[in-house]
């Protein structure tokens, strides 16, 4: 499975040998959660279901070791604007303001936001529906989603409760009002003290995880810009603040990599891996491979959030640093300064 982009995905499955012959309609709707029958014909008749590469008819009845290849809107599988799909479930949320209107969440790395193929359950609007279950406020608006975080990217993001607020609060994203601000550590020495990142965001070619930036409009790229501003220097890494005016799939990440600096401890861009390591002592060395331990995903937590409320009131939200960073932090304070 990889990502067209953050709406359509290429799923793939091959068929088991010992599978008996059935209708692709119905052998689909049970391999794929919330696909109904009728949007899996709708899909046929449209082309993008393909068994072994080729186009099929709706009454196609599958064999073993065939190859099932379709092109999905994620929301056709679970619309994410579909709050009664989704499971209730007991997990701790750290909710920091709720009212009729809104909910503000201060979300840990390691939670996926919303449900989707692969991340049924487990997510953040599972955990937010149980909270409602014992709750006045009894529901979001077509799961409230405003805007997104990364699986293992920390902090706050808000979430309406209603379609007046959803609007609204779209609106300020739209016209670039909300101000969201985050930390992150990234490897070297930034030459500037401040700066900008601009550059056409899209789906890396080579790799469908991740994101790259293009000096012009390619791929369905979109324009994206990060103000970011040097908070500490250490040797080796940077703790710099960005402010995000446009909101990419993994804009700060794949910005700082297209700098040449990426986000410690980030996987998906390289930022794993010891930078300079032929010019580190052995301290050094160990000293940062005790970090990767400490901080298990990449360095980078949505530490404010400032938009207007729709009563119309300032809101301002601060998220503390998560206790993996602020360990990283003060280790590099006390070895690398």
């Amino acid at each position: 499975m990889f990502f067209l982009n953050k709406n359509i995905k290429i799923i793939k499955l091959f068929v088991k040998k010992n599978q008996k012959e059935t209708r692709i309609d119905k052998y689909l709707k049970k391999n794929i959660h919330n696909f109904s029958r009728n949007k899996i014909q709708k899909y046929i008749r449209s082309g993008k279901i393909l068994v072994n590469k080729h186009i099929i008819k709706k009454n196609y009845k599958i064999k073993p070791l065939d190859l099932i290849e379709l092109e999905i809107y994620m929301s056709s599988i679970l619309d994410p604007l579909e709050y009664n799909n989704v499971v209730a479930e007991k997990m701790d949320i750290n909710i920091i303001y709720e009212d009729e209107d809104i909910i503000v969440v201060n979300k840990p790395a390691g939670m996926v936001v919303h449900p989707g193929f692969g991340n049924e359950n487990g997510t953040l609007i599972n955990g937010i529906k149980y909270h409602f279950l014992n709750s006045k406020f009894t529901k979001l608006y077509r799961l409230g989603l405003i805007h997104r975080l990364d699986k293992d990217t920390s902090g706050l993001l808000v979430l309406a409760k209603n379609e007046y607020s959803q609007k609204y609060l779209l609106k300020q994203f739209y016209s670039k009002t909300i101000i969201r601000k985050y930390i992150a550590l990234v490897w070297g020495n930034l030459p500037k003290k401040k700066g900008i990142i601009t550059g056409f965001i899209g789906r890396d070619p080579n790799n469908r995880k991740r994101m790259t930036i293009f000096n012009e409009v390619k791929n369905k790229a979109k324009y994206s810009i990060t103000h970011y501003k040097v908070l500490e220097r250490f040797k080796y890494l940077t703790y710099v603040s960005c402010n995000l005016k446009t909101g990419k799939t993994h804009q700060i990440r794949a910005h700082f990599k297209y700098l040449g600096h990426p986000l410690f401890c980030d996987f998906t861009y390289g930022g794993d891996k010891i930078f300079y390591r032929k010019k580190c002592s052995r301290k050094n060395i160990e000293f940062f491979n005790i970090c990767f331990k400490i901080l298990q995903r990449q360095a980078l937590h949505a530490i404010s959030l400032s938009f207007i409320h729709p009563k119309e009131r300032k809101c301002n939200f601060l998220s503390p640093i998560p206790v993996d960073f602020e360990k990283v932090l003060e280790k590099c304070r006390t070895l690398l300064q």
